[in-house]
């Protein structure tokens, strides 16, 4: 039906005159985003690089969701929609009992996809352990450091392993110095590179390192050969203006080591943390898809990715498109699904619900509202009917389901409508709307 206007159009030709006074080139890129030309101006946000590296680790994270028990072929159809979503860098699930066969058909599934692509085992515990990543044809491996001295005893399985059988762990073979717990690591990191492997090593705990703590952890590390120092804060205990501080230190004390960070989302700040990090001179972050891993979860993926193309004009690498379909896979293969309005990639991220002021805007402009066009990153936007909704955003469900309506008909409908939701404390769906347009009182 013809909507009765109410914006003529000299008046929507001012209202779009307006709109683009007030945006700027990059900040505002048609059919993409409008975001606030604020972010752009290094006077206010500082300065950024031209590109970050994202490195996903989902595949690793899932083994710490509860509950999860994905097979194989699952993974292996998300590690193929992953890499062709254009990640740089992957962290595969590890060695894990697997034989060398099963992790070069890995590595040549990531390298299938793209070339480019790095592939990162992690958890290397010894030099067996390395061997056996350098025969599959890894690009590079994770030598996890953890932040304590003696206290790091903790996170090792195999004085749990010993303690049971009645075995005694207390020996030379357990580091209980932080001189020893670094010792050992940097043996493994030189040997990893004799095996010509790029090293990306974990600083674990991160959020309890002193400065002289750090400070030698980051000497000791960078001179084994230590290609990457990455800033683990697995208790997401790190604001953002504490991962910055520690991305410089580090920075100072190793000047030729990559910097990377690995944050997690307690305080739901996952995302901030990782542009304060890059801000401050990290080159690569470590996320995972949907923010998926034990506990509060890692920056997500794509809330990342959006994060550094669209408000800071930081390049990824990232192929938008292909987000909210990786998004799902991910659902699939770990059975945990993100709240509604998950950012980005949620089911109802592009929904500001039923009220005509809202639905008719983007007839104006599509940008208001929703600063990303949902086109961008594979999603829709939605358009619920609710008891606040007026009859413009019921002409247009009843027009787009191919309901003929007259201004009577919508009026007569609407009114029904909301009686009907009063009664059954539901909405009502945009079938049940047409059949109530088809159904005259």
């Amino acid at each position: 039906m013809d909507k009765p206007l109410v914006f003529t159009p000299d008046e929507i030709a001012r209202f779009r005159a307006e709109l683009a006074a007030r945006r700027a080139p990059g900040a505002y890129e048609p059919g993409r985003w409008s975001v606030s030309p604020l972010n752009r101006r290094t006077d206010v946000v500082g300065s950024l690089p031209t590109s970050v590296r994202l490195r996903d680790a989902t595949l690793r994270s899932v083994e710490t969701l509860p509950g999860v028990v994905a097979s194989t072929p699952a993974k292996e159809e998300f590690l193929r929609r992953l890499v062709g979503a254009g990640v740089a860098e992957v962290v595969t699930a590890g060695l894990g009992g697997r034989d060398v066969t099963a992790l070069k058909s890995e590595v040549e599934l990531v390298k299938g996809a793209n070339p480019g692509c790095r592939v990162v085992c992690p958890l290397m515990r010894s030099p067996d352990d390395i061997d056996r990543a350098a025969t599959a044809g890894y690009d590079a491996v994770q030598v996890w450091v953890q932040g304590f001295g003696e206290t790091s005893v903790i996170y090792q399985a195999p004085v749990y392993a010993q303690a049971w059988r009645g075995e005694e762990w207390r020996t030379d073979a357990t580091p209980r110095e932080r001189a020893a717990v670094l010792s050992r690591a940097a043996r493994l990191v030189s040997y990893a590179r004799e095996r010509g492997l790029d090293v990306v090593v974990p600083l674990l705990m991160v959020s309890y390192a002193t400065e002289e703590s750090h400070q030698e952890t980051v000497t000791v590390l960078a001179a084994a050969g230590a290609t990457e120092l990455t800033l683990f804060d697995g208790p997401g205990a790190m604001s953002p203006e504490a991962y910055g501080h520690l991305v410089r230190r580090t920075r100072a004390f190793a000047p030729e080591v990559e910097v990377g960070l690995h944050p997690h989302n307690t305080f739901g700040l996952a995302v901030g943390c990782a542009v304060a990090a890059v801000r401050a001179g990290a080159s690569a972050v470590e996320l995972s898809v949907n923010g998926y891993c034990g506990g509060p979860g890692n920056a997500d993926l794509a809330a990342t990715a959006l994060a550094f193309e669209a408000l800071y004009g930081v390049r990824t690498g990232i192929k938008t498109e292909r987000l909210t379909e990786l998004a799902r896979t991910a659902e699939a293969l770990t059975g945990c699904h993100p709240a509604w309005n998950h950012p980005v990639t949620g089911t109802h991220a592009f929904c500001w619900g039923g009220m005509d002021l809202i639905t008719q805007e983007t007839e104006v402009d599509p940008l208001l509202h929703n600063c990303l066009e949902p086109a961008l990153v594979g999603n829709e936007r939605t358009v619920p009917f609710t008891p606040d909704s007026g009859p413009y955003t019921l002409a247009d469900k009843l027009t787009e389901a191919g309901a003929r309506a007259t201004r009577a008909t919508v009026d007569d409908v609407l009114a029904r409508a909301k009686e009907l939701m009063a009664e059954e404390g539901r909405l009502l769906t945009d079938e049940e709307l047409v059949a109530l347009a088809r159904e005259p009182r």
